[in-house]
């Protein structure tokens, strides 16, 4: 079970990282049924993630319908001081310095989708 913990952190971790390279579109989206899809990798996986592309993305309709339905948290890895000039509504902010440090002790559903942003 540590191992899984271990490997989910170290897995948001990278996750966190590369997502800084993503940018979000300006508009809202509009209503769209979007069917929530968990993420396609095993936590267990030995192999994290080498670049940017092998990152899974996941679109703001996905992120929308899954906040909506409970099934995901959006964690703003950012310092305090930016994530207080703006940030998603309902996003916690989990300083990506913190996620570093202390990946098992971030205090997170491990139940719940945790999609990162930076931007």
């Amino acid at each position: 079970m540590p191992k899984i913990k271990i490997n989910l952190a170290i897995s948001s971790l990278i996750l966190a990282t590369l997502a800084c390279n993503a940018a979000l579109p300006a508009s809202k989206p509009t209503a769209t049924l979007v069917v929530i899809v968990e993420p396609t990798f095993p936590l267990s996986q030995p192999d994290l993630p080498e670049s940017d592309a092998d990152v899974p993305r996941v679109s703001i309709e996905e992120t929308l319908v899954a906040i909506t339905a409970g099934a995901a948290v959006i964690v703003d890895v950012r310092n305090p001081g930016d994530y207080a000039q703006g940030h998603i509504e309902g996003a916690i902010n989990i300083p990506l310095s913190n996620i570093e440090t202390n990946p098992a002790g971030l205090g997170l559903d491990k139940e719940q989708w945790i999609i990162t942003y930076c931007t």
